[in-house]
């Protein structure tokens, strides 16, 4: 008798930004919303999956860097994704400067991708801009999508996805917010 087949894993990549050059330096992960800091956030969201982390070390939790270091996001999710395990199906992808979005939130979007049966789902905010960071991917496609090594450092996150067939999911409320500014940071806090 044939045995069943399991379902591809999941992976995640969480992404704890750059410089912060935007917020004097100051690092996203370490912001606060809630009591809770944005990498504790994050990786609620992204619990239960094989996860890395592309920034500073955190202490239980796998991490890398891009080399060299301040490549991007691109170059980040380049990296975490070389640090997964080579079996994955797909991965979800995370910025850290997006507190909002929730294990709910990754739910649907990993729904949304196994119906749409594309190379990848990405949240899309009320004004219709494409959060990038914040999609599941499949890891073929990012794969054959990613230059060599050499070439990653300050490859934009849009061209590295532009081959790749991407299906939109709206947001809901307003869990697409990001932070680059303290203006974003009062936003959600007012």
């Amino acid at each position: 008798m044939p045995r069943p087949t399991q379902p591809p894993r999941t992976g995640a990549v969480v992404l704890t930004g750059g410089s912060g050059g935007r917020l004097g330096g100051t690092s996203k992960a370490g912001l606060a919303l809630g009591g809770r800091s944005f990498l504790d956030r994050a990786l609620a969201a992204v619990a239960g999956l094989d996860v890395v982390v592309v920034g500073d070390a955190v202490a239980g939790v796998r991490t890398v860097r891009e080399e060299p270091p301040g490549g991007g996001p691109a170059a980040g999710l380049l990296a975490g994704l070389d640090a997964l395990a080579t079996d994955l199906g797909s991965v979800v992808v995370l910025a850290v400067d997006m507190p909002l979005v929730t294990a709910a939130t990754v739910a649907r979007l990993r729904a949304a991708y196994d119906r749409a049966g594309g190379d990848g789902v990405l949240l899309v905010d009320a004004g219709g801009r494409a959060q990038y960071l914040c999609g599941v991917y499949r890891v073929a496609a990012l794969r054959a999508a990613a230059p060599p090594p050499d070439e990653r450092h300050g490859l934009p996150v849009r061209r590295l996805l532009a081959p790749l067939s991407l299906v939109e999911l709206p947001a809901e409320g307003d869990e697409a917010h990001d932070v680059d500014e303290w203006r974003d940071l009062d936003a959600l806090d007012g």
